[in-house]
């Protein structure tokens, strides 16, 4: 069996891995995770003789299957910061920071901590943000996947802020009795006919998507947001469902709404204002 260089197999890796967006940069991020070291050192040792060469391209091999990077290296960036994530837990997107950043300003209205809850906690990276974030704030999270509340707990560990996130594994608020001040969302809300890229194939359906036309579990937590009554909701939504959202708004009544864009200018997400005079 022929014997690589650190250079050499970075070169064969990124041809296994031709059909990825970034074939070089995605070989050096897995010999990086193999070896636990920095992409430069990769550079600096470039000709030595690599180790556990059957270990990385067996690595390769997975990512060339369309297994998410963030699934075999078990951790993905967000807001700047590492976070734990694992096979069967939605992978976070960057787009999902401003979700956050609209909470936080939202959260520096209040004269005293809201009560917040979160519907759909996945990897926990959203509650565990806000809670680092803010001081004093109690966040009550819920998921109806067992791995998805494992693993948030996991990242509420990390950051040390476990004691102030209460986990609930449970569908939307059920079993939860209390009112809230802000509801947070990031909901399944792609359509059940739309086709995925395969490595999005790869990640956990019920995470993605949202029912025939794809905004159903999000009118149902505005409703939940309602019934609960809370001041403000806060939701990401797909790019094609602002005119379907903003006639549901107008159907419920609500009048004090906004929606907001991503970084690509398309429709990311809306802002609900239930109730503002009482802050």
């Amino acid at each position: 069996m022929r014997t690589f260089t650190i250079k050499e197999a970075l070169l064969e890796a990124s041809l296994l891995l031709k059909d990825m967006q970034r074939p070089y940069l995605e070989a050096q991020i897995l010999l990086s995770f193999l070896l636990k070291k920095d992409r430069i050192d990769l550079v600096v040792n470039e000709n030595k003789k690599l180790e556990k060469e059957k270990e990385y391209f067996e690595l390769v091999k997975r990512r060339a299957e369309y297994e998410p990077l963030e699934y075999i290296t078990n951790e993905v960036s967000f807001y700047s910061r590492k976070f734990y994530i694992k096979k069967g837990v939605l992978i976070p997107r960057p787009e999902t920071e401003l979700l956050i950043d609209h909470v936080l300003d939202i959260i520096k209205r209040y004269k005293k901590p809201p009560d917040i809850a979160e519907i759909g906690v996945g990897s926990g990276i959203i509650s565990v943000i806000i809670a680092l974030f803010t001081d004093d704030i109690k966040i009550t999270a819920t998921d109806i996947s067992t791995e998805a509340i494992k693993c948030a707990k996991i990242n509420a560990k990390k950051y040390k802020v476990q004691e102030r996130i209460s986990f609930v594994n449970r569908p939307y608020l059920d079993t939860v009795k209390q009112k809230f001040d802000i509801i947070i969302s990031n909901p399944p809300y792609i359509a059940d006919d739309f086709k995925l890229d395969k490595s999005v194939e790869k990640e956990p359906k019920e995470a993605l998507y949202g029912g025939k036309t794809g905004d159903e579990m999000l009118k149902r937590i505005v409703k939940i947001a309602k019934e609960k009554e809370a001041k403000h909701l806060v939701c990401e939504m797909g790019y094609d469902q602002k005119e379907s959202m903003e006639e549901f708004f107008k159907k419920e009544g609500i009048k004090e709404y906004f929606f907001y864009k991503d970084l690509a200018s398309l429709d990311r997400g809306f802002v609900i204002n239930f109730k503002e005079k009482s802050l």
